[in-house]
């Protein structure tokens, strides 16, 4: 497996040894390089979303999607992209303008802040902190207020009410979410994601291996609360169209939509991510103890795997959203404190009990 740290020493050492530049100015130049590549592809990432989620949507709806512009329709996402960079972004006269302006500006950080935390290869997580969970956790949480402060900010009634709706099941479900995350740092003793994914290598390591009955439920619970924390149907109360228009961003255009459009769908990527880093091994091969298949299964990148785990755990919410209704409000409530939380309590002391027993496998 290609440990991507050696191409990041190499650029250090460039800078320091063979340039000769100071710790300070080596330091920015690295920053600005590592900010550059994830704005990328958090762009590129982004527009694939969006064609994919339109094809597998009309795949599951019997018609084709798009497919006038250029072949397979290919090209319709970058046309949507230039028509959103040059339309007119307009105020709203009795708006909070300050809350307006801010609320896609802390939507788009709290999703580029926890897409930075995804490890796509060994050595290639651009943050790996020690308490790299909770930082995901922290960081996320920010994404809350900025659908609160747009609802609130546009003086909107349909905007207010989405907004009210958005925080009670964004914050509610996040109980869910951390213990789910909190049942996989039990298993693997840490909170940093590399040493989670260097936990899950080896033969059948995999945590929804290790922990197995305990693990298998947290992950399917983390899916459920994952999509409800990313506001996507059947959890997307926020955004239900048929009542409130388009909910918390009603007032908005241009790009000012285009942070949130971006940002629901890296969302989704960032959910599928942790998912499969976290219960899927990330970027570690599937290894079964035979020699020559696992030497096969080696020789597969890390972030093929990555990107490939990611995207199917991306296919299986898709498929949810466009077959399940939407939920009313005390029905997505209801699931969450009667149901998921009670459940993933137990699930935490249980796994705790196998760890402790050693229990796992």
């Amino acid at each position: 497996m290609f440990d991507f740290s050696i191409v990041t020493q190499w650029f250090d050492s460039l800078l320091r040894q063979t340039l000769g530049l100071g710790d300070f100015w080596s330091i920015l130049i690295e920053c600005v390089v590592v900010g550059a590549i994830v704005l990328t592809l958090y762009a590129l990432i982004a527009m694939f979303m969006i064609f994919f989620e339109r094809k597998v949507c009309a795949y599951f709806q019997c018609r084709l999607g798009p497919m006038r512009v250029g072949p397979w329709g290919i090209f319709q996402v970058m046309a949507d992209v230039l028509k959103m960079l040059i339309k007119e972004i307009f105020g709203v006269d009795r708006s909070d303008k300050m809350l307006y302006a801010l609320a896609p500006l802390l939507t788009i950080v709290a999703s580029v802040g926890t897409f930075s935390f995804l490890p796509w290869n060994k050595g290639a997580a651009v943050l790996d902190f020690n308490v790299g969970i909770f930082m995901v956790t922290a960081i996320s949480s920010i994404g809350v207020l900025g659908v609160v402060l747009a609802g609130w900010g546009s003086n909107n009634k349909y905007s207010v009410v989405s907004a009210m709706r958005g925080a009670v099941q964004m914050v509610s479900y996040e109980m869910s979410l951390g213990l789910c995350l909190i049942t996989a740092v039990v298993l693997c003793g840490s909170m940093q994601l590399s040493d989670i994914v260097t936990a899950q290598t080896g033969p059948w390591n995999w945590l929804i291996i290790q922990g197995h009955i305990p693990a298998i439920i947290a992950f399917f619970v983390f899916l459920i609360a994952g999509n409800a924390e990313a506001n996507r149907g059947p959890f997307d109360l926020a955004e239900a169209e048929s009542e409130l228009t388009a909910g918390y961003h009603t007032e908005y255009s241009g790009m000012g939509f285009g942070y949130f459009y971006l940002a629901e769908y890296l969302n989704l990527v960032v959910i599928s991510g942790l998912a499969a880093t976290v219960f899927l091994g990330g970027w570690a091969p599937l290894n079964i103890g035979i020699e020559a298949f696992d030497n096969i299964m080696n020789l597969i990148p890390g972030f093929v795997w990555m990107a490939g785990k990611t995207l199917l755990i991306v296919w299986v919410l898709m498929w949810v959203r466009w077959t399940f209704p939407r939920l009313r409000i005390d029905q997505i409530l209801q699931l969450e404190w009667k149901y998921l939380m009670p459940l993933m309590l137990i699930t935490l002391v249980a796994m705790t009990a196998c760890v402790a027993f050693g229990l796992t496998f």
